[in-house]
């Protein structure tokens, strides 16, 4: 079964909602429940934070059109 490609996400502050861009709400809100500093990359992560990260990265996901 092929796997599904998604679609790829720019990695750059949107002019319609600059800081309050979701990826970067979601950013934040991750480093305040684990107590992790907001400068952190993901990249920088331990293991059990990434793996965390990833999970709550899923809420980004949309659903592609039809």
């Amino acid at each position: 079964m092929a796997e599904k490609k998604r679609p790829v996400v720019p990695n750059s502050i949107s002019d319609e909602t600059g800081q309050y861009d979701a990826r970067f709400v979601l950013w934040r809100r991750f480093c305040a429940e684990n107590n992790i500093p907001v400068e952190t990359l993901p990249s920088d992560l331990e293991m059990e934070a990434r793996e965390k990260w990833e999970k709550m990265k899923e809420r980004l996901q949309r659903p592609t059109p039809k």
